[in-house]
């Protein structure tokens, strides 16, 4: 027996440890909806990396960069493509390239990377021109795209290296660019190209082997009561001074310069006077290494101090899969720069520089700050007028103490698996009078997460995935006047609508998808768009914040379906769930279901072992959900099993090993039930769409599915051996079933392969971003007692049927 109890032990810890990984508190989308084809798209043959994007709502085009191409495609259906133009590297600029030491065919080619509005006509582009930067005035006219010719040294406005990040914005007619300014990528800059130019200092402690991220304009100015500059904002990454590690830690920075800036007159000639920069922080519920910047989106108020950055972050060690989405108020960011302390270099005795808070006197005017009220006061109506005393100072301390907060204390939202890429996010005006912001969110598996925040309860509405095949988002841009998604990848673009109300037949459904852009219209009976009502309307409804469908209609009963019951048969019961959120739960006279060693249930439905007389009756499946902490159930099918009556003459009776189809009797009839749900929910429970909202579980959760099956296995296996006493017996047994196995000839109908499907049937198997949200083959229940079944003999098969030999399950 001490065999058994080590092999229990040792299983028991793998489980507990397998099982603790996965016990996590991520978002998971309420709704998976699968690649179509009907979305619009837009791609070329021999063309990649659609990785630029402009919108021009005025022109009715959204301008395309790819490498060596520029497309003005329709903004209303980017598969219509209005023009073109083509911008390819000459033979000797390439063969330049290729002798540095850069591929020919994926280097050494023009990669379009900035694309700027000018005037109602004109843009401004520049490409990577086979690492030798190049811009470019472009027109849109008559239907045309034209390049003007009128090339520029692009030098510090583009990147060298086509896949180095970068960020880039026009502010009037000064373009504001930060990338490297040389062939090594080893000299970033932020620029300021216009009349007077401006740049960074070339040293680590202004820049530390950066990556750019994003950048945008905040207009201060508006009503300013101390007279500021308007600002612009940069996010970026790089090497932390701050940290004292035995290597490199990188960290999110945000950075800024002001418009007004015109560089100092002696001391920082031609440099930013107002360069600061902050770590962000936006920490992840695990212990891990700062997360790190990947994509920005300002979404802008009125009011600019209310206006709000939203920042996607990825971990930098490959142990983390978790991304997060965080908020950081304008008015946050600015407080830290006007009013918080500096950091400052000072040696230790190991011979360098740690970084820590400066205690001294500050200057005045304030080192970093924009000419406002104060300095104009002192005399001071320009950079060029500010002392020496306070340009030194910030030219060596550039870096603020304290990090930038996130808006919520933490992450709005936390996502395990497939890393987020890109951000995009709109204000839309609910039913209720209040504007919430929705995040569409790009993946690097080419699916957008459409989410929202609830009073605290982050809730994402659906994952979509746009690309047939697994590729990162790298753009993603709105339109909101138009209520358009467009997403760019390395192999095309994709539009997808905002929303798709449509995708919701009742009312229930409506009002559960708690999408702020649909409302369920009592007049047409349909889910429609939200712009379409007034805030008075008492012809739609919305439940957002609570999902409350008590003023649906109530929807018609579930129709049962008749199933034929043939006795020591295994029967399968399909059962899809509508939401990734909710849970199954099976009743039969009455009581509810648990797995044991009679009833096998899991995501796609009920096994009925070895069926019996008894067995004869209703069966009903139903979805638990949890709803802003209350739960909704609602019938989902109904089953009829009813005892076989025999065969017709001339028929012979069925065997425990035979297959039957009784297709016709499973479809012919129909009773009708006391539940009630929605029409949609009375749907063939095996048709492909109501298959494809299936959730998807792990890799790491399929092997713990198996780790327990293999542990349990080997111990039922062990203890039998034990009981028998003898291991010649455990082999007598096995000569014995095989040659019984050799006089059976049986036949087997399977279930459908769903191991990617199957949930933990527990009260915490599917909950939004604040419960647990585990996968497993295992079901526990109260008792302490589990019970597992193999899946591996289990193949796919359209229809009802029933499995023959149990020793199959």
């Amino acid at each position: 027996m001490s065999l058994l109890s080590a092999l229990s032990l040792v299983c028991g810890l793998m489980l507990h440890v397998s099982f603790s990984a996965l016990n996590t508190h991520y978002c998971v989308p309420r709704k998976t909806v699968p690649y179509q084809n009907e979305l619009k798209s837009f791609s070329e043959e021999g063309i990649f990396n659609y990785s630029t994007m402009l919108m021009r709502d005025d022109l009715g085009v959204v301008l395309l960069g790819a490498r060596e191409a520029i497309y003005a495609l329709d903004i209303n259906n980017i598969s219509v493509r209005k023009a073109a133009v083509y911008w390819r590297v000459t033979e000797e600029k390439q063969r330049e390239c290729t002798y540095k030491g850069k591929h020919a065919e994926v280097e050494c080619r023009n990669y379009i990377r900035n694309l700027h509005r000018v005037n109602d006509t004109t843009m401004y582009v520049c490409g990577t021109n086979a690492f030798s930067p190049t811009c470019d005035y472009m027109t849109f006219a008559n239907g045309q795209l034209r390049l003007e010719g009128k090339q520029e040294e692009g030098k510090g406005k583009c990147p060298f290296d086509p896949f180095q990040r970068y960020s880039s914005l026009m502010v009037g007619n000064d373009l504001y660019s930060a990338t490297s300014i040389n062939f090594l990528g080893s000299e970033p800059v932020v620029l300021r190209s216009s009349d007077l130019a401006l740049r960074t200092e070339f040293k680590s402690s202004w820049l530390s082997e950066p990556n750019f991220v994003y950048m945008d304009f905040v207009g201060e100015s508006f009503d300013n009561p101390d007279g500021d500059d308007d600002k612009v904002y940069l996010f970026f990454s790089e090497n932390a001074m701050e940290y004292d590690f035995y290597r490199k830690v990188a960290v999110s920075r945000v950075a800024r310069v002001c418009k007004g800036d015109m560089g100092g007159q002696r001391t920082l000639q031609r440099k930013w006077t107002s360069f600061l920069k902050a770590r962000l922080d936006c920490s992840l519920p695990e212990p891990s290494l700062p997360p790190i910047v990947q994509d920005v989106f300002l979404l802008k108020h009125r009011d600019w101090t209310k206006s709000v950055f939203y920042a996607v972050f990825t971990p930098q060690s490959s142990l983390s899969q978790a991304s997060a989405v965080c908020a950081y108020s304008v008015s946050a960011i600015r407080d830290i720069f006007n009013e918080g302390k500096f950091k400052t270099p000072v040696a230790v005795e190991t011979s360098h520089v740690k970084w820590v808070m400066y205690t001294g006197e500050v200057p005045v005017p304030r080192p970093g700050a924009c000419i406002n009220s104060v300095a104009r006061k002192m005399g001071m109506n320009r950079s060029l007028d500010l002392p020496d005393k306070t340009l030194q100072f910030i030219r060596d301390r550039p870096l603020m103490d304290e990090a930038v907060r996130p808006l919520t204390g933490g992450p709005l939202l936390v996502k395990r698996g497939p890393l987020l890429t890109r951000i995009v996010v709109d204000s839309v005006l609910a039913l209720d009078g209040q504007r919430y912001d929705v995040m569409f969110i790009g993946t690097e598996n080419g699916y957008v997460q459409k989410a929202v925040n609830y009073a605290g309860e982050m809730f994402i509405i659906e994952e979509i995935q746009l690309f047939e095949n697994p590729v990162p988002i790298s753009t993603l841009r709105l339109s909101s006047s138009k209520g358009q998604l467009y997403a760019g990848s390395d192999f095309g673009a994709i539009q997808m609508p905002v929303s798709n109300c449509s995708r919701y037949d009742t009312c229930v459904d409506c009002i559960l998808a708690r999408d702020p852009y649909c409302a369920w219209d009592f007049t047409t009976e349909q889910c429609s768009p939200v712009y379409g009502f007034s805030s008075s309307s008492n012809t739609a409804i919305q439940s957002l914040k609570e999902g409350n469908v008590s003023q649906c209609p109530q929807p018609d009963p579930v129709a049962a379906v008749d199933f034929t019951l043939v006795p020591e048969n295994n029967i399968q019961l399909p059962c899809q769930l509508h939401s990734n959120l909710a849970q199954v739960r099976w009743r039969f006279a009455d009581q509810t279901l648990h797995s044991n060693n009679k009833y096998y249930i899991y995501s796609g439905g009920l096994l009925i072992l070895s069926a019996s007389e008894s067995d004869a009756g209703l069966y009903t499946c139903d979805s638990v959900e949890q709803i802003n902490g209350r739960t909704y159930n609602r019938t989902v099918v109904v089953y009829q099993l009813q005892l076989y009556s025999g065969p017709g003459v001339g028929d012979s009776t069925p065997s425990g090993n035979e297959v039957i189809d009784y297709s016709d009797s499973i479809y012919g009839q129909t009773t009708a039930a006391p539940e009630l749900v929605t029409k949609s929910d009375s749907e063939d429970p095996l048709s492909p769409e109501n298959q494809s909202d299936t959730s998807r579980v792990t890799r790491l959760e399929v092997a713990v599915g198996l780790l327990s099956l293999l542990c349990l296995s080997l111990m039922g296996v062990i203890f039998w051996i034990w009981s028998q006493g003898r291991w010649e017996c455990f082999k007598l047994a096995q000569r014995s079933s095989e040659s019984e196995g050799k006089r059976q000839s049986a036949e087997y109908m399977h279930i459908p392969n769903r191991t990617s499907e199957i949930k933990l049937l527990g009260p915490e198997s599917g909950r939004p971003c604040s419960a647990n949200n585990n996968h497993s083959t295992v079901d526990f229940k109260g008792n302490g007692e589990h019970h597992f079944t193999p899946m591996a003999n289990i193949s796919s098969l359209d229809g009802l049927g029933y499995i023959n030999d149990e020793s199959e399950i």
